[in-house]
């Protein structure tokens, strides 16, 4: 899963890109400053960075020639609320890979940060948590290497948990998704079957999940073993 740091002072567009890139199968970090941001990639190594241009302690620009000045080559994408064609061609100058202006579309976003990963040559397309491994280009699970026949509606509810692994997801979210994965309807008891049926494909000892947690009175969370 390809790791990415979002830099934006914004918190309210930080939390709803985060959640946005980490359902789309990333793993995203925020900071809010360039301070927090610089040394966030200091103590992780990271697949992408997607910078705001105007923080309060600095610019996103700071932080491109600092990594790059470090001899990094990774991914850089500069959020701006201008398009001026100054600020473009200094992002562009110091490293800067693209840039894309507020307001912007989720859609294109995905697409550009896509688009670079493929040409930095990092494969997005499987998400992994101890020993489960989903395939998410071709459609297949896998469990310590071995694949694992599962429907397409368990497929669906294992990407959702695993998309979103270490957070609760409530029954509601799990069964809107559901019923637009299967077109038919699905309540309470038929997702209760669903989750059943899963762990005991995936879990050691389906009685004693170890990756499939009811959290009680809201909904599952998927536990990173």
């Amino acid at each position: 899963m390809a790791k990415i740091l979002l830099m934006e002072d914004d918190i309210s567009l930080a939390e709803g890109l985060k959640y946005y890139l980490d359902k789309n199968g990333f793993d995203t970090d925020t900071a809010d400053t360039v301070a927090l941001g610089r040394k966030a990639a200091e103590d992780n190594s990271y697949d992408m960075l997607i910078l705001d241009v105007s923080l309060p302690d600095g610019t996103g620009f700071e932080l491109c020639e600092y990594i790059r000045e470090k001899g990094s080559s990774v991914p850089v994408i500069f959020l701006t609320a201008s398009d001026e064609e100054i600020n473009v061609i200094r992002g562009l100058d110091i490293g800067g890979d693209d840039y894309i202006t507020k307001p912007f579309k989720l859609g294109e976003l995905l697409s550009r940060i896509k688009a670079l990963l493929r040409r930095a040559g990092i494969n997005n397309s499987e998400i992994i948590s101890g020993a489960i491994r989903i395939d998410t280009a071709n459609g297949r699970v896998y469990k310590n290497g071995k694949k694992l026949e599962l429907t397409a509606a368990e497929y669906r509810l294992l990407s959702l948990l695993m998309r979103n692994k270490g957070n609760v997801v409530v029954r509601n979210t799990i069964l809107d998704t559901l019923w637009d994965s299967c077109g038919s309807f699905v309540d309470d008891n038929t997702l209760s079957v669903y989750i059943r049926r899963l762990r005991e494909k995936i879990e050691d000892d389906p009685s004693r999940p170890t990756y499939l947690l009811t959290v009680r009175g809201f909904g599952y969370k998927w536990n990173e073993v």
